[in-house]
């Protein structure tokens, strides 16, 4: 399967924030919009990744002071993209060695949906069943 087909199933929505906003302001968007991370954007630009994650570290090493700077001082800076024309293979094992949940999808250098380690495993699970389901068709067909 292809990040492509999972943005086609599950939406193209993008939630962004400036690097700019509080990070108390970032937690509440977090909630409102039921999500882990939110894509970090300086105009059009992807300047980083704030996750739940990066909020525990902040408040590990900061305190509730931390709630009141911005993003840009806790978000993960160094991105790791994936394409729309890359298998769901190689997103597992990209995000498993950079320990990363979320993956912003790039399509012509513009940002075009974000992939989670959930929506890989879901497509995985989706893939196996669909897979499993064929070969007992096979079977039963003799």
């Amino acid at each position: 399967m292809l990040v492509a087909e999972i943005l086609k199933g599950k939406g193209q929505a993008v939630f962004t924030l400036s690097p700019e906003t509080l990070l108390i302001e970032a937690c509440a968007e977090l909630d409102r919009k039921r999500v882990g991370a939110l894509i970090v954007c300086q105009g059009e630009d992807v300047a980083g990744v704030l996750s739940e994650r990066d909020i525990v570290r902040a408040i590990a090493s900061d305190g509730v002071e931390a709630l009141s700077r911005p993003a840009s001082h806790y978000m993960t800076t160094e991105v790791i993209f994936a394409e729309p024309t890359e298998t769901v293979a190689v997103l597992m094992g990209r995000m498993s060695d950079r320990r990363v949940r979320h993956l912003p999808v790039l399509r012509g250098g513009q940002l075009a949906g974000v992939v989670s380690i959930g929506d890989v495993v879901k497509s995985q699970i989706a893939e196996a069943t669909q897979e499993a389901e064929s070969l007992r068709t096979y079977i039963a067909a003799g």
